[in-house]
């Protein structure tokens, strides 16, 4: 398989280097980098589901995005709302309410605009995951 190198994002190059893998391209497919789009639909018909583990470091991943303004693994120091512990259900509608513009905000409507359904959905499940701060 040939890799088109202009397709891919650079926030998620070295994430796509380490995922493929026989797995991993399954993964790499999912987000959309490191392949074109003929080779992802070609792919996408043999390759397995990620695993379990996959989504969950996936998820990881993209949550980390949230770090600067909501904190480490979701423990805000104050200011912006704590996302460790919050309903995974919850957080989906809130996004996509952010990214329809239902839901009014100062830089989240824009941020949600880059998650697919499927992005939110690993991110909501990330966060719901871990303990909330008492």
């Amino acid at each position: 398989m040939k890799l088109n190198h202009s397709m891919r994002r650079p926030e998620l190059s070295a994430l796509g280097v380490a995922l493929v893998s026989a797995r991993g391209l399954a993964l790499g497919a999912f987000f959309g980098f490191g392949m074109t789009l003929t080779s992802q639909a070609a792919h996408a018909q043999s390759a397995p589901a990620p695993t379990a583990a996959e989504s969950a470091i996936a998820g990881r991943v993209l949550a980390s995005n949230c770090a600067n303004c909501h904190g480490m693994d979701g423990r805000s120091a104050g200011g912006m709302p704590m996302l460790a512990g919050y309903p995974r259900d919850a957080m989906v509608s809130t996004m996509q309410a952010f990214r329809s513009g239902q839901r009014p905000a100062t830089i989240m409507h824009q941020l949600a605009k880059g998650y697919t359904d499927d992005q939110i959905a690993l991110v909501a499940e990330h966060f719901s995951r871990l303990k909330a701060l008492p």
